[in-house]
């Protein structure tokens, strides 16, 4: 890997991981972008390395958010149990879908994603 290519790296992992802390998101809204215009990584790939690099992130922010008390522990494990399925189906999903419609959904759910929290 080149140095500036490093560095973009490092800088997508920083991006990635300031927005999982603040917002609860980061993975998909920040590194899926990144990966794919900045690194040149393709579409299936670059979305199946912000899952990969969620668990940490998330670990980090739930002990954090733990230690101050401020997540609801009882609607988090119900959550994460249907989450679970959740995940297991859209990872054998995305290996059917064409990079192409795999970018047209995501870009639409990040869509309409920004529009509810503007309104």
């Amino acid at each position: 890997m080149r140095k500036m290519e490093y560095i973009k790296v490092i800088i997508c992992g920083l991006a990635t991981g300031l927005f999982n802390g603040l917002f609860g998101a980061g993975g998909g809204i920040v590194l899926v972008p990144s990966l794919v215009l900045l690194l040149g990584v393709e579409e299936h790939d670059a979305h199946a390395t912000a899952i990969s690099v969620i668990l940490p992130l998330t670990l980090i922010s739930a002990f954090i958010y733990y230690t101050k008390g401020i997540a609801n522990w009882d609607i988090t494990l119900r959550v994460a149990l249907g989450g679970m399925l959740g995940g297991y189906i859209g990872a054998k999903v995305m290996n059917r879908l064409s990079a192409n419609l795999l970018r047209k959904i995501f870009s639409i759910f990040m869509v309409a994603a920004a529009i509810r929290m503007m309104v």
